[in-house]
């Protein structure tokens, strides 16, 4: 071949990249939602979900859904989260006109008649997008319209909407693979503690009903509901973040479980003794397995242990050297226990073992 007709053949290449590669790549910026002039890049977004309590909620997991959501929308537009959910002592609207959060998702009906912020298109059938920046929901809007139409968003919608009760479903007699939307985390770290993925599920259950946005009144956070204070000594700070969350938890649990395990427990007990200290604390459970073997109790055996309980809420249990915290009223484990157990029974009813 001459080198013309190589140098021909170059420039005729250069001209179908041209032609059909390129805009096919603008196409993809396109379908991801981002914009050619990415008003994101770079930045960091306080983020507020508002959208209420979803362990009482009929709209299925929504803070989860929305919490995954935005995380997309950070990835897709080169962008940093702070997510911070519902509080029922913070107005978040305020905060956002304020210039405290950059962006709030909540019911459009909680947005009626409020002036200073903008509104995005419906993410779905219930909430939007609220930001105080009008210039940025333009690109919002795109990214929505984008995201929303694609088979990926329907599948994330689908696993966050719906009753994820057991004992509902298996009432139902309904058979499935999926338990929470949170399923491949729950796996995950099950694994660490030689546990049944299930039984693990039960636990989630049992604290959060599957909300990433539930809090107790003491101030226990997300889906394994972790004191602040525990998830930092576990080198975890965002509660919100379900993996995180769990990770948190589990680590505690690993290391309950540990404490307990040369007693020469079979592993049922060893996990009803997990959940309790998990409850509890292991000084309480530490307590009342002394005060069994005192007595002249099975220690290894939770029944038994439910045995004496009743003991430990008289006065003369102070006088018990054996028992080093108290007394201890324990009708509060002993229920978490027998829930627990109630719901995994539930999930292997809709989730036999493959």
């Amino acid at each position: 071949m001459t080198e013309k007709r190589k140098n021909r053949l170059r420039h005729a290449i250069a001209s179908v990249l041209i032609i059909f590669i390129v805009p096919l790549c603008e196409r993809g910026k396109d379908m991801s939602g981002a914009s050619s002039v990415n008003a994101f890049a770079g930045k960091e977004l306080v983020c507020g979900i508002d959208l209420g309590d979803d362990m009482y909620g009929s709209h299925g997991l929504e803070t989860g859904f929305n919490y995954e959501l935005l995380n997309r929308f950070a990835k897709d537009n080169s962008c940093n989260l702070r997510i911070v959910a519902f509080s029922k002592h913070n107005n978040y609207l305020d905060s956002l006109k304020a210039g405290k959060l950059d962006l709030v998702i909540t019911h459009e009906h909680e947005l009626e008649g409020l002036e200073g912020v903008g509104l995005t298109r419906k993410v779905d059938e219930c909430s939007v997008w609220a930001v105080k920046d009008k210039e940025e929901i333009r690109q919002m809007n795109s990214w929505i319209s984008h995201i929303t139409s694609s088979p990926e968003f329907i599948q994330m919608k689908r696993r966050y909407k719906g009753n994820f009760n057991p004992h509902k479903r298996a009432e139902k007699g309904i058979v499935t693979s999926v338990v929470s939307p949170y399923d491949d985390i729950i796996r995950k770290y099950a694994k660490t503690l030689g546990w049944d993925w299930r039984m693990l599920a039960a636990v989630v259950y049992q604290e959060s009903k599957f909300s990433i946005n539930s809090v107790s009144h003491r101030g226990a956070m997300g889906l394994m509901q972790i004191m602040p204070q525990t998830g930092r000594h576990y080198g975890v700070e965002d509660l919100l973040d379900p993996d995180k969350n769990i990770e948190a938890g589990v680590k505690h649990l690993r290391r309950l479980q540990n404490q307990l395990n040369s007693s020469g427990m079979e592993l049922t007990e060893l996990i009803k003794f997990t959940l309790a200290a998990y409850n509890a604390g292991e000084g309480r459970i530490a307590d009342c397995r002394n005060f069994a073997s005192a007595k002249g109790y099975d220690n290894n055996s939770w029944d038994e242990i439910q045995k004496i309980i009743p003991l430990m809420r008289e006065e003369s249990i102070l006088d018990e050297p054996s028992v080093k915290l108290g007394k201890f009223q324990g009708h509060e484990t002993i229920a978490y226990i027998d829930s627990i157990m109630s719901h995994y029974e539930a999930i292997c009813a809709i989730c036999p073992a493959r």
